[in-house]
């Protein structure tokens, strides 16, 4: 399943305008779209357009959703129990297949960051990451 999203801006003057309108001309951050507001802040350094900069473009951004069966797995281990979680976009390490499973333990103290476990869904091998 795919939504599609465009937002069209009224031709106007463009002479501001330089670059790619979707990035910072400062610091080349990705911009948010134009808002209600007469400018378009950049989020990480804090620069500056006006929306006008925007006249007669079309912006467009695209969101593809998995499909749900792709997106959830259960698995039977050699044991009989069963191994269910989100699956995403990363290559195991042993098998080199894309798609593991991933679940979060808090392993430390509380004032530091959650573990997580990555189970390969192809060979079942295991890599944890502290973030």
């Amino acid at each position: 399943m795919e939504t599609v999203t465009c937002i069209a801006f009224p031709k106007k003057d463009m002479s501001r305008s330089a670059g790619d309108p979707n990035f910072c001309q400062e610091c080349g951050n990705v911009l948010p779209l134009p808002g209600i507001s007469d400018t378009v802040r950049c989020p990480r350094c804090s620069f500056s357009i006006p929306v006008t900069d925007f006249s007669g473009l079309e912006v467009c951004s695209t969101v593809v959703f998995n499909p749900e069966q792709q997106s959830l797995v259960a698995l039977k281990d050699d044991d009989g129990s069963e191994l269910k979680g989100p699956v995403i976009d990363r290559r195991c390490g042993r098998c080199n297949k894309e798609g593991m499973i991933y679940h979060t333990r808090q392993m430390r103290s509380a004032d530091e960051g959650q573990t997580v476990f990555f189970t390969c869904v192809n060979c079942r091998y295991q890599e944890k990451e502290d973030s």
